[in-house]
């Protein structure tokens, strides 16, 4: 279950609703997916996207989404470090950031200078699927123990390239 984060107002939100409330108003969008037929792990990522599949083919022909992939990072996953910084900068993307995470777990950042100049966390974990609105200020932040698996779902892959702000906001948070 996803928890949000307000770190300058020391404000937590785990409650589903208010949850929700707070992020249809900044347009992002979190719903609760769970896997059609049963998944072990580990598994391939055909097995994932065929576990998903009942709730992704909907979800992409009423959004016009083109494909979809899976992404694994772990502490074995070659060039960690380089992945990480690149994650972890404040960045947008021309088009929605669409995920749905599988297992383990990762944290959005927010920068939404519409509401207050303010900076929030979404701590994603498995079964959560998150949309970010194109051109929303964010960056996402693998924690201290790398381990997400998760489907990223999308129109165009070159709408996915980050525009990277390069405001320095990024370094001023940590979950």
């Amino acid at each position: 279950m996803a928890t949000l984060r307000i770190p300058d107002r020391n404000v937590t939100l785990r409650d589903p609703s208010a949850l929700r409330q707070f992020l249809d108003a900044r347009g992002i969008v979190h719903e609760r997916w769970s896997a059609g037929r049963g998944l072990s792990f580990p598994n391939t990522n055909e097995h994932v996207l065929a576990a998903y599949d009942y709730l992704l083919k909907p979800f992409m022909e009423k959004g016009g989404y083109q494909t979809a992939d899976v992404i694994r990072v772990d502490g074995d996953t070659p060039n960690l470090e380089g992945i990480r910084e690149k994650f972890f900068r404040e960045h947008t993307h021309s088009e929605d950031e669409v995920r749905v995470f599988v297992e383990g777990q990762g944290f959005f950042w927010f920068h939404t200078e519409g509401h207050d100049d303010e900076v929030f966390a979404l701590l994603c974990e498995q079964g959560d699927l998150i949309s970010v609105p194109a051109n929303t200020k964010h960056w996402f932040d693998l924690g201290d123990s790398p381990n997400v698996c998760s489907i990223r779902i999308f129109t165009n892959q070159a709408g996915w390239v980050p525009h990277y702000t390069n405001s320095g906001i990024d370094q001023r948070y940590r979950w």
